[in-house]
């Protein structure tokens, strides 16, 4: 069954949202948002303490459909979450910035 999740375009984040990046460490490390949250999708049930309470959270994975179900289990659990459609494939698409954990590496999205 498709998930039905609130989403918005890559170039429609703003740019001072909070941006949760739920993919996983090797991801993360060729590539992100400079100013994303990093929390596997994993981890996400034993860290939701660290996220915001009020307000709109973001939520990006490399093509949508790890953050759209992270999106989902959020929304049910009292927060105000919405998937970037598209993940971070459409995000470096878009030319948004990106940044990489690799001394001198050019950030990338495997």
């Amino acid at each position: 069954m498709p998930l039905n999740v609130p989403s918005v375009a890559a170039t429609e984040v703003p740019d001072d949202g909070v941006l949760i990046d739920v993919r996983e460490p090797d991801e993360w490390t060729a590539g992100h948002a400079p100013h994303a949250v990093h929390v596997p999708m994993g981890e996400l049930p034993a860290r939701l303490a660290e996220l915001p309470e009020d307000g709109q959270v973001y939520l990006v994975c490399r093509g949508g459909g790890r953050s759209a179900r992270a999106t989902a289990y959020l929304n049910q659990n009292g927060w105000e979450a919405v998937n970037v459609d598209g993940g971070m494939k459409a995000w470096a698409a878009a030319g948004r910035p990106m940044v990489s954990e690799e001394p001198g590496a050019e950030p990338e999205v495997i």
